[in-house]
């Protein structure tokens, strides 16, 4: 299994701590929950470490919820009251979705007595079915159900090349293209691998067990039973005989499972399948973008105060025309402000109206700058992380005392908000770069939804910090070619000592010393205003 320990916990729930820090989150997705279940006697708690071993879990008996906070990153990414948050946090509402699904339509229980290896294949079949009744239901939530999928598998499920492993991975995800959660094309090389070691026939009478599966009553067991049953002959295991799930032959060849499980986890992920195995073996592979807090510097604080006076200071040069009301000629009169200035004199009151117009130049108001900050926190950019951390406080905290507004974001395998938009930020989040690249095209769009930066008759900016290295060059650069045409220039910012790719419609500038990030963000944020 993925997991230690089931997401599907029957019986009493176990006793976790809340965290006064997450206690917002509780809260709000204890409301929201009755709108996924149609259940009102839920609860929700959200912390670092819950979920029983899992991203997340659900207790159906006890009506309570569990999701792991680390998915989420910290409190303050999004406001969980808000309809809007989910989309800043996709994962982890995944994860609330899929429990909310488990305690929605799991409703039956294995009886006791049951064979472990028929319950293990009961609960496999009922990961998807009770997917697969969630989106009937919730058309909308595939949205949602698709970002948990490789977070509840691992690679150890493919560990082995023998019918087992190949029927459970088929379990896992290609059940899941039947319940409309994954497509084929998403499936494509797992499907190959599987059908190797388990042959066209024997794959096409599991999928007839699953699709049955889907079609189970919430509550009928004896179902779900049966069809376990029944897969466990296809297999050729019996369970009165082998009770436990099997254990791999140590003869048995291993290779073609794993190697299509890695493929896939590392294109979700937004890597190739070596940095995939390299992030695993080194644990670096993380869900969402993870940072520590901590204090500003003396020197952040400096570097803040200064860009914020730059950014006072910066003006369009070219003077506008415009009237400004006097007192006292010359100029054009104006009939009622002479009317009421005789009034006020012949009252003997002084006088306050200004009955005369006169032309003359006035410095042009100073627009307000809309500032994406895109980081890349791809394990490539790891020597860029710290600086470009504090960077992002320098940014956000300058523009608090400025006609500015700035959103940071950082993508690796998915796009984490930092820095909200007109927040201003008392401490640094220290970035930690691991993981692919994939999110990109999702924190430029999740950029131009914060900050509207494709929309006309404002002043915006999209800075990004990258190497250029992504997965998908195609749909990025359909982006940025986006913003382009829509009068949104693009600062890129690449490492010197790094190889990457070069976009078009971007204004490049190689970085040699990643402390010169911040400079060249904020000189570029100048002209933009100056010349606007």
């Amino acid at each position: 299994m993925p997991h230690p320990h089931s997401h599907l916990q029957t019986g009493p729930a176990a006793t976790t701590a809340g965290d006064p820090d997450w206690q917002v989150w509780s809260d709000a997705w204890t409301r929201h929950i009755p709108t996924l279940t149609g259940r009102t006697d839920l609860t929700v708690t959200v912390a670092p470490g819950a979920g029983g071993g899992a991203p997340a879990c659900c207790y159906p008996d006890a009506g309570r919820i569990e999701v792991d906070a680390t998915y989420i990153g910290a409190p303050d990414v999004a406001n969980p009251r808000r309809a809007g948050h989910k989309r800043l946090v996709p994962t982890a509402y995944g994860l609330l979705v899929h429990e909310a699904a488990h305690a929605a339509h799991s409703l039956w229980r294995t009886p006791p007595g049951t064979p472990a290896v028929v319950a293990a294949v009961t609960e496999l079949l009922e990961e998807s079915r009770i997917e697969y009744r969630q989106r009937s239901r919730r058309r909308g939530d595939r949205r949602w159900l698709r970002h948990t999928v490789t977070t509840l598998i691992s690679p150890d499920d493919g560990a082995v090349d023998d019918p087992w492993h190949a029927a459970h991975l088929a379990g896992l995800l290609l059940a899941r293209v039947d319940a409309r959660i994954l497509t084929a094309k998403d499936t494509k090389g797992i499907r190959a691998a599987i059908t190797t070691v388990l042959g066209r026939k024997r794959l096409l009478q599991l999928r007839d067990l699953w699709r049955q599966a889907h079609n189970a009553d919430d509550s009928d067991a004896d179902t779900m039973i049966d069809l376990a049953w029944r897969w466990c002959r296809i297999l050729d295991i019996n369970p009165h005989r082998q009770p436990h799930t099997p254990v791999p032959d140590a003869g048995v060849f291993a290779g073609l499972l794993a190697q299509a499980l890695t493929d896939y986890l590392a294109h979700t992920a937004g890597l190739t399948p070596a940095q995939y195995r390299d992030q695993q073996l080194t644990g670096r592979f993380s869900a969402p973008a993870r940072w520590t807090r901590r204090d500003p510097t003396d020197a952040e604080h400096a570097a803040a105060r200064h860009l914020a006076a730059q950014l006072r200071r910066a003006r369009t040069h070219q003077p506008e025309p415009d009237t400004r009301p006097s007192q006292v000629p010359p100029g054009r009169l104006r009939t009622r402000h002479a009317i009421t200035a005789h009034a006020q004199i012949a009252a003997g009151t002084l006088p306050t109206a200004t009955p005369w117009a006169r032309r003359t130049q006035l410095p042009p108001p100073k627009p307000t700058l809309h500032l994406g900050v895109i980081v890349d926190a791809s394990y490539s950019m790891h020597p860029y992380a710290a600086p470009m951390s504090s960077a992002g406080w320098i940014l956000a905290h300058a523009a608090g005392s400025n006609q500015a507004v700035t959103a940071t974001i950082a993508f690796g395998s998915r796009a984490t908000l930092l820095v909200p938009p007109r927040r201003r930020p008392s401490q640094v989040l220290e970035l930690a770069a691991a993981g692919g690249s994939r999110a990109f095209t999702d924190a430029v769009k999740l950029a131009d939804q914060l900050l509207q930066l494709r929309q006309p008759g404002r002043l915006r900016m999209l800075a990004v910090v990258s190497d250029g290295d992504l997965p998908d060059t195609g749909p990025a650069q359909r982006l940025i070619t986006a913003l382009h045409q829509a009068g949104c220039p693009v600062l890129w910012l690449r490492p010197a000592d790094l190889p990457g790719h070069t976009f078009a419609h971007t204004i490049t500038i190689e970085v040699a010393d990643p402390v010169q990030a911040i400079g060249h963000i904020a000189d570029a944020a100048v002209t933009a205003l100056e010349h606007a």
